[in-house]
């Protein structure tokens, strides 16, 4: 998406410009959207990675709609709009007005029966935290577990931040994957107090777990985002090459030269005036290791985790629970093999067949990368046995899809907003270059888009003479 996102941008700068263009999009995967893919079968639509977007950043509802695809855009159920927990062999539900790890009702968290009333007490303690002196950065794990103490941390955080990151919390940064919640520390004292602030601006959510209210869909798939914006590029006159970038160098004059590899027949390389990588970071550090050592080492220093998404479609008679949700995440106290499930069919329409649900189940990331390891057998009997345990799924599944995603999700780790800062102040001063991707300010489909489109501005500048 973020290729796609930067080729749009340079169209739309040189009509304002009115200057010629050309563009080529090389693409190594042989197909446009990188992990944003949908199977569509049987009356099945199967999301392979991400099944939504969030409407608080304007870039994907904006792309929708200048790609005329307003009609097809699906909200989360609201009878729906909560998360549920696994807890002492039950699902819980998360505390209602409970925001990923700010809490915003007091009745709420004293009536879960996810803490103790030790557990409890610590949380509503949260507003007589004083903030951290120190100004730095910190992990998620050590922020909450300041803040809201272990048990909060554990019991509700721990999961719930899982679902979305797939990372180590003892890593994670704040400043990086949560600085909204950090900010409200620093300028509001505590999370009690941004909350009550959120709520007074009626922009704070009532759904458990989640800002269920704000998550959008495509009713044909995520997939329609990609492949609609490749034709409209295409249309107006995007150039696009299977092959994968062996290497980049830079020319005399402030050119560039992509060198490629498997081409099918294309060229071998390609003459630019400017480049944008929206790769993997280290990909991007490996293409620039002879442009700029320091640069690539910076690139090549971020980490990515893998995980696997196993699709279950059941007859809905053979599935106990009432599915009434949107899903439910899974804490590594309980130790188990997944993450979360999510319950696609009451999500959003369309997913199953008449009669039918649709499971996703999560596994693997920075804390069980053995799992992604297994073969389809294993891995389809790791899926099955657990949503057999949580929700009662019996029977032979209806449609199996297994989806491994092997180092896709770049790791925040502390300290990361100081390397993305030294990293874009680096791309800043090497002329027609641009950096774009999920590796570095945000891993949602609307940051994705915007790191296009910043990528595209960046490397189609003008050069500062003296």
């Amino acid at each position: 998406m973020a290729g796609l996102a930067a080729a749009e941008e340079i169209i739309a700068l040189a009509a304002a410009a009115q200057a010629p263009t050309e563009i080529t999009l090389v693409e190594a995967a042989g197909r446009v959207g990188g992990v944003l893919s949908t199977v569509c079968r049987d009356g099945w639509l199967i999301e392979r990675s991400a099944d939504n977007f969030l409407a608080a950043r304007p870039e994907a509802v904006q792309l929708v709609e200048r790609l005329g695809l307003q009609d097809q855009l699906v909200g989360v159920d609201p009878r729906v709009r909560r998360a549920l927990v696994w807890h002492d062999g039950r699902a819980v539900p998360a505390p209602q007005g409970f925001r990923l790890l700010a809490p915003g009702r007091i009745g709420s968290i004293l009536s879960t029966p996810l803490l103790s009333p030790l557990g409890r007490l610590r949380l509503i303690a949260e507003r007589f935290v004083p903030p951290r002196s120190a100004q730095g950065d910190e992990s998620l794990e050590s922020f909450v577990v300041r803040r809201l103490g272990r048990e909060a941390f554990e019991r509700l955080v721990q999961p719930l931040a899982a679902g979305i990151w797939t990372a180590d919390p003892a890593r994670l940064s704040m400043a990086a994957a949560c600085g909204e919640f950090l900010a409200m520390e620093r300028e509001q004292g505590s999370l009690w107090a941004g909350e009550r602030r959120r709520a007074r601006a009626g922009t704070a959510p009532s759904a458990a777990g989640a800002r269920y209210g704000q998550f959008l869909t495509l009713r044909s798939g995520m997939h329609t985002l990609p492949e609609r914006l490749a034709e409209r590029l295409r249309d107006q006159g995007v150039r696009f090459i299977d092959a994968a970038a062996a290497g980049v160098e830079r020319l005399p004059g402030d050119g560039w030269q992509i060198s490629l590899a498997d081409t099918a027949g294309a060229d071998a390389a390609i003459d630019a005036d400017a480049v944008v990588l929206a790769v993997p970071a280290p990909v991007a550090g490996r293409l620039l290791a002879s442009v700029e050592p320091a640069l690539a080492a910076d690139l090549q220093g971020i980490d990515y985790a893998g995980s696997a998404v196993i699709s279950l479609g059941f007859a809905r008679t053979d599935v106990a629970h009432p599915l009434d949700a949107a899903g439910m995440v899974i804490p590594r106290r309980a130790k188990r093999r997944i993450l979360a499930v999510s319950f696609s069919s009451s999500k959003f329409p369309g997913r199953a067949p008449e009669g039918c649900v649709l499971l996703r189940v999560f596994a693997g990331g920075a804390v069980d990368p053995e799992v992604v390891r297994l073969d389809d057998a294993a891995i389809e009997a790791v899926a099955r046995a657990e949503v057999a345990e949580l929700l009662g799924a019996r029977g032979t599944p209806r449609i199996v899809q297994i989806d491994r995603w092997h180092a896709a999700m770049p790791q925040y780790h502390v300290g990361h907003v100081e390397r993305a800062a030294r990293i874009m102040e680096r791309t800043a001063a090497i002329h027609g270059l641009g950096l774009a991707g999920a590796a570095y300010t945000g891993v949602g489909i609307p940051q994705v888009i915007a790191s296009g489109q910043a990528a595209a501005r960046h490397a189609c500048r003008r050069p500062v003479t003296p």
